[in-house]
């Protein structure tokens, strides 16, 4: 991957700063602080205790301390170590690969992002969304699709929707952060091998989160606290709340009851460079017609005057060419269409046709970005989330909850463009063909470096999207022990997802603008553009409905969408000890999960004429902060405002349609799960010199699903619309057996081995199950959907040393495989329209022909390929300095994968590369002091470049990346006495970038973005 200048420098003047900080105010805390000596302290805080059970509904084990220290007297601490010594504790006692966060006290969890704070999990690496905010994790190399995250127990996902560089509306089973606070939860768990007992469905991981119950906490029968925050960024420049609050009461020994609730307002600025992609002069070039001089040759640019080809004069585009309506678009001699002369020069052009490989020619063209453009999202974002847990425990041996969970994450987002469009279109859209070229200079893999274009459309463009994500859980969970040898757990619940979507796009164009340049040589990531006009001029612009000669004029799309995803779960467990030391587990489970999809579009996607005395001007505003946050390449623009203009235009009064008239989704997936398992549980400790735990079973899923989804058909003749949907079903079943093995070794009480084997699979996201067909026609693009897809199966293998060499320390190494046996591609072909197999008449109103090529995808399973690696894991108090050196500690990981994918990219062609997602390293590392009064901790995290894309092979590219990425954070917090504490914080300190690139070899940038540093203070308080 590419290694990016940035901001290394930064990061270095950053941790160092750090770093002095640390020993600034530790220096001073030694002079008047008094400390804890950390090899007498053993925290149980958020540690399981005697008759618990974990999140699968297992029986917990005591953390029993195995060192002569352990026999000194105990002393509870609070805070970060404590957090640190109980998940710890947690892991060591399991027989699974297991690491667990836990909370440094009750209502305060130590990050402020669930997704931030699993990058101090070994092989955890975060994918980042909105405002740099922590959105998805993947484990292990497998993205975000491939780990299952149980709330309470139960299987959840949460859906958000997002611009499209960053997966646009979910439609997977990718579980969603950003819509959690940290508040509401009181530990996390990552399963990184499974147990026969945790129900199927991860390739990666299982991620468990808990929220707290009344019986949790050991001390007073009333618990109150509560943290309030001010949150700033040093883009948007505005303090944001953030609130939360948890109150528990227990009555007695037998009944308690806790309710917590979080409340949070945010306004995110951020601005990026964008590509959308990188292409070749000759995908959009005008092959000249047969019986013509030059038939054939691809001509990608309006040729200049008297320009000759293999000693023949060379037009392009031809003189008289003619739109599909048969309007000519003013093509001559002198001009490549109306109003636009031919102005390029020669040397440019010779220099471009030299690269485009024609006629026997070298190379592969000039590589321009196709939609080069500055980007501005503003987003508002409103968060708020709470639980309610009534818990009974009428005796020793019976414990009965009832939990509730309720979400909800509401967006409102505004994204502004300016785009320079002609690089992305062919001439039947009156694009590359018609742009003259003045200068141009390139690398040597022909990516653009500088170049002075006439002829060139610019499309000011407006993305308002608002959409809500809602989640509620209620489970019902019981545990009684009939015997010391006999228990019987288990759970019914039901939770639901819904995420709606409201998105409007309106775009106003300036055709055949002279003097437009694009130039890369003062910064390889964000290019210095001109624009030869007043790009804030609204005057220069025109919205309304393409001309006969094919020039656009503006766009307009709007649909309002809304998923569900509804999932019911019963599960019964039984254990009992047959002898000592010697387990039998056996359970079932019967799951369902409802996705269903309804989108409606508006009717017509042509602008309207403008209504009489309204002008654009009416409904648009400067879009600012472009030059001064992107490096002082780009400019501000001139955009849209998106209330103005619905009022301008009456949208409200527009036709929106579905089913009748081919447009949007209609489709869903119900699937039913029916699964049992048998699981021995072991344990030689009391039998054997040697002490051997673990768990050897067997679970059998028995899959049946339901699809139906939406496939575009002519209408009958009369009919309003051209095109409608029919729906079609299909219904299919399958089978699994997957045996899973965790053995334990405890070598020394100090070192402890692990090994674990297990088949796995993962199920394939909702919409790639609906049967479905489409096309772009904007874009010229067409996807397909596949109900016939199986999962993803793969067989996996751990091995793991564990030294835990004092008290709340440890070093461990940890050798993972897994051999994917199936994967899922989307693969892409170019095919002409009246190849796809959709009907013409949807090109009807439309520049576009019949013969015009399509980039179809379509998602099919593939051969998949190994994927290996080794994790390295330090914890380490610094207990045997002196004085308060004392109170540092540091943690430290990283993690290694490789994979070889075998990609399908035709039926005759596949190419071997890694996994996408896939970040072949990651690191993180925490340097942190604590003492009774003071908590400071720093800590960074690396991410190495990864695929965003599966290699489609296609001429612009073999893939897209994201880049390397090192993010640096902060925090620390005083307690002033014991029922209050204050509380800094801050984010990216290095204000570390997002990076997106397109090819291997050329990585042209595709995306950068700018999305500051966040501070924050706060006070927590507890009682």
């Amino acid at each position: 991957m590419k290694l990016y200048r940035g901001n290394r420098h930064r990061l270095l003047v950053s941790t160092s700063l750090a770093a002095a900080l640390l020993v600034g105010i530790t220096g001073a805390q030694a002079q008047t602080g008094t400390t804890t000596n950390p090899s007498d302290v053993t925290s149980q805080v958020g540690a399981p205790q005697a008759g618990q059970t974990d999140q699968t509904g297992a029986p917990a084990q005591v953390p029993q301390e195995r060192t002569e220290e352990s026999q000194q007297p105990d002393v509870v601490v609070t805070g970060f170590r404590a957090s640190l010594n109980s998940a710890l504790n947690a892991k060591r006692n399991e027989t699974a690969a297991i690491d667990s966060i836990v909370a440094e006290d009750i209502g305060k969890f130590p990050d402020s992002n669930l997704a931030e704070s699993m990058q101090r999990i070994p092989g955890v690496a975060l994918s980042r969304g909105d405002g740099g905010e922590g959105r998805n994790i993947s484990v292990r190399g497998l993205g975000s699709q491939f780990t299952r995250v149980r709330i309470n127990g139960m299987e959840g996902v949460s859906q958000v929707s997002g611009s499209d560089i960053r997966g646009g509306v979910a439609t997977g089973r990718s579980f969603d952060f950003v819509t959690f606070p940290t508040e509401i939860f009181s530990s996390l768990a990552v399963r990184k091998t499974l147990s026969a007992d945790v129900e199927e469905g991860s390739l990666g991981a299982t991620v468990d989160l808990r929220a707290p119950k009344p019986f949790d906490q050991k001390g007073s029968d009333f618990v109150l606290t509560g943290t309030a925050r001010g949150i700033y960024n040093d883009i948007r420049k505005k303090v944001d709340p953030r609130l939360s609050a948890l109150v528990s009461k227990k009555f007695g020994d037998t009944f308690g009851i806790l309710g917590s609730i979080a409340y949070s307002k945010r306004h995110i600025e951020e601005y990026a460079y964008s590509a959308v992609d990188v292409v070749p002069t000759t995908v959009y070039g005008q092959a000249q017609p047969a019986g013509t001089a030059n038939a054939g040759v691809i001509f990608p640019f309006c040729t200049p005057i008297g320009y000759t080809f293999n000693g023949s004069p060379a037009t392009s585009p031809v003189p008289g060419y003619t739109q599909p309506n048969g309007v000519s678009i003013g093509s001559d001699a002198a001009n490549c269409s109306t109003g636009n002369p031919r102005t390029g020069t020669v040397d440019a052009y010779n220099y471009i046709m030299s690269r485009t490989g024609v006629n026997g020619r070298p190379g592969g063209g000039v590589y321009l970005p196709r939609l080069p453009r500055p980007v501005k999202s503003s987003q508002e974002q409103d968060r708020l989330a709470g639980t309610l847990t009534l818990q009974w425990k009428p005796t020793d041996q019976t414990d009965i909850s009832l939990d509730g969970l309720y979400s909800r994450f509401k967006v409102n987002r505004l994204d502004t463009y300016f785009d320079a469009r002609s690089f992305g279109r062919a001439i039947s859209n009156n694009g590359q063909p018609l742009t003259s070229v003045r200068e141009i200079e390139v690398d040597d893999n022909g990516s653009l470096v500088h170049g002075l274009f006439d002829g060139v459309d610019l499309r000011s463009e407006m993305q308002d999207e608002r959409f809500t994500s809602t989640f509620k859980q209620a489970n019902f969970n019981v545990d009684h022990r009939f015997s010391d040898s006999f228990r019987v757990f288990g759970l019914a619940g039901i939770n639901q997802s819904l995420l709606d979507v409201n998105r409007l796009q309106v775009a106003i164009d300036s055709n055949d603008t002279r003097d437009f340049s694009i130039d890369f040589r003062d910064n390889p990531d964000i290019p210095k553009i001109g624009y030869g006009i007043d790009t804030t001029n609204a005057a220069l612009f025109q919205y309304g409905p393409p001309l006969p000669n094919g020039d656009q004029r503006g766009q307009l799309s709007n649909f309002i969408r809304r998923n569900r995803i509804t999932s019911k779960t019963f599960e019964l467990n039984g254990d009992w000890e047959a002898a000592p030391g010697f387990n039998i587990q056996v359970g079932g489970q019967y799951r369902t999960n409802r996705y269903t999809a309804r989108e409606r579009q508006l009717g017509t996607t042509t602008p309207l004429a403008l209504p009489a005395g309204v002008s654009i001007a009416d409904f648009a505003f400067v879009t600012r902060g472009v030059k001064s946050n992107l490096d002082g390449q780009l400019q501000d623009f001139v955009s849209i405002d998106p209330n103005k203009f619905r009022e301008a235009v009456g949208l409200d009064d527009y036709a929106y349609c579905s089913l009748e008239c081919a447009r949007g989704t209609y489709g869903g997936v119900y699937e039913k799960y029916k699964s049992g398992y048998l699981m021995f549980k072991f344990n030689t400790e009391d039998v054997l010199p040697i002490g051997i735990r673990g768990d050897a079973g067997v679970r059998y899923v028995h899959t049946n699903l339901d699809t139906y989804g939406p496939i575009t058909v002519a209408s009958p003749a009369g009919s309003l619309y051209s095109s409608r949907f029919e729906i079609s079903k299909v219904n299919r079943s399958y089978d699994d057996w997957l045996p899973a093995l965790n053995v334990a070794v405890d070598i020394t009480p100090e070192l402890i081995g692990r090994v674990a084997a297990a088949r796995v699979m993962s199920r394939p996201s909702y919409g790639q199950l609906i049967p479905a067909g489409s096309a772009n026609l904007v874009i010229q693009t067409a996807s397909f959907s596949n109900p016939f897809l199986d999962p993803i199966r793969a067989n996996t293998f751990d091995a793991s040393l564990e030294w835990y060499f004092a008290p709340g320390s440890l070093l461990s190494v940890a050798y993972f495989y897994k051999n994917i046996e199936t994967y899922i591609q989307t693969t892409s072909q170019q095919v002409a329209f009246q190849d796809i197999g959709l009907p013409l008449s949807l090109l009807s109103g439309t520049q576009l022909r019949p013969t015009d090529l399509f980039t179809v995808q379509r998602s099919n399973n593939t051969p998949g390929g190994p994927l290996r690696g080794f994790e390295l894991n330090v914890q380490l108090p610094f207990r045997f300095l002196p004085g308060a050196l004392r109170n540092f500690g540091a943690l430290a990981n990283f993690t290694r994968v490789r994979s070889n994918i075998n990609y399908v990219i035709s039926s005759s062609l596949s190419r071997t590369a890694p996994l996408v997602g896939l970040s072949p390293e990651t690191a993180s590392g925490t340097l942190y002091y604590e003492d009774k009064k003071f908590s400071i901790r720093s800590t960074i995290n690396y991410r190495s470049g990864f695929l965003t894309a599966v290699p489609s092979g296609s001429v612009d590219a073999d893939s897209t990346a994201n880049a390397s990425s090192i993010f640096v954070d902060a925090s620390a917090s005083y307690n002033l006495n014991e029922h209050a504490k204050l509380i800094a914080e801050v984010s990216n300190i290095t204000n570390e970038t997002n990076r997106l690139t397109v090819d291997t070899k050329r990585q042209d940038p595709l995306y950068t973005a700018y999305f500051g540093r966040t501070y924050a203070l706060a006070v927590n308080f507890q009682f």
